[in-house]
């Protein structure tokens, strides 16, 4: 490499005109790249940069050019470090191009969405098998994860990123449980999330959710049963995967804290991770007389204080259903 700088001093004392032309024109010709492309650059000396960059074809093959490369590297040392990240390079980026993307080029953020409603069984395998990811988590506390997208680099831990979900969760409780209404059915923020998470499994109409709240809690307050099935369900699976048949009577029959239909009160925890309009809507439930929603079969539900009223709508659903 030394006796490349010498002689690179030798052609510009010797013929600076013609020397300096063809290292601008080798500085800014497009390179051999065919689209663009995501690279992993690791942490190393200059040499492990130019081989990772030449066998991902960013800058053209063989030692003349990583000679070029290292002398331009050298010659641009004032414009900043090179970054060991996960980067984009352009299509035919030439290697000032190139140089640029090593030193001010963002890292390349992967995205995992995590949907509303998911149980911690169902998380805890969609964690496990996001991309670019690296170890493996157990499976976290019920209701602990706020659904939502999270950004990550390459390499991050599923820990360190089951941690963000995590927080993000208690900074949202913490957030609604701060400007809720009171209310006595509701001593402490794990109940916040219990309820939350049966409205969430209830209805996927945001407008419907705050009315389911009130019903909850209407229930609640006059000593009634809140049999809800997802409730039931989650005693049936304990969250390992949906259920792929209807309720059976037997099925509610079923002795556990979380059978809705045998006790009184919430379960005793998340029966899945609510999504932050499930929180706001258990912390503002809708205020009416409201004791009974029925679906309709068409996204929504039936609301009623009147238990006849409720059955004929039950009735409604199954022959709709039956048809």
């Amino acid at each position: 490499m030394r006796k490349f700088f010498v002689l690179l001093c030798f052609l510009l004392l010797a013929g600076a005109g013609g020397t300096f032309f063809l290292l601008k024109k080798a500085y800014v010709v497009p390179g051999p790249l065919r689209q663009d492309t995501a690279v992993l650059v690791h942490h190393g000396d200059h040499a492990r940069i130019i081989n990772t960059l030449q066998h991902e074809s960013v800058i053209p093959q063989g030692a003349l050019y990583a000679r070029l490369t290292s002398f331009f590297i050298f010659l641009t040392k004032k414009d900043g470090q090179l970054h060991a990240a996960e980067l984009l390079f352009p299509a035919h980026a030439s290697i000032k191009q190139t140089l640029s993307v090593l030193r001010h080029g963002r890292p390349i953020m992967h995205k995992l969405t995590i949907p509303e409603g998911l149980s911690a069984a169902q998380i805890q395998a969609l964690i496990n098998n996001a991309s670019f990811l690296s170890g493996h988590i157990t499976r976290p506390e019920e209701g602990s994860v706020l659904p939502q997208t999270y950004l990550y680099l390459r390499n991050t831990s599923r820990d360190e990123l089951l941690k963000r979900t995590q927080e993000a969760m208690t900074h949202a409780v913490e957030k609604i449980w701060e400007d809720r209404e009171a209310d006595e059915k509701i001593p402490d923020k794990n109940a916040l999330i219990t309820l939350a998470s049966l409205i969430e499994k209830e209805t996927s109409v945001p407008s419907e959710r705050s009315k389911v709240a009130g019903v909850f809690l209407n229930r609640l307050h006059k000593g009634m049963k809140l049999q809800t099935d997802p409730a039931v369900i989650f005693a049936l699976t304990n969250g390992l995967e949906p259920l792929d048949r209807p309720l059976t009577h037997a099925d509610l029959q079923i002795e556990s804290p979380y059978n809705t239909y045998l006790h009184k009160g919430l379960p005793p925890g998340p029966v899945c991770s609510p999504g932050f309009s499930s929180l706001y809507a258990a912390a503002h439930p809708a205020k009416s007389s409201d004791l009974y929603f029925m679906a309709t079969g068409e996204g929504g539900h039936n609301f009623t204080n009147d238990l006849k009223e409720h059955n004929k709508n039950v009735e409604n659903y199954y022959r709709n259903k039956r048809k």
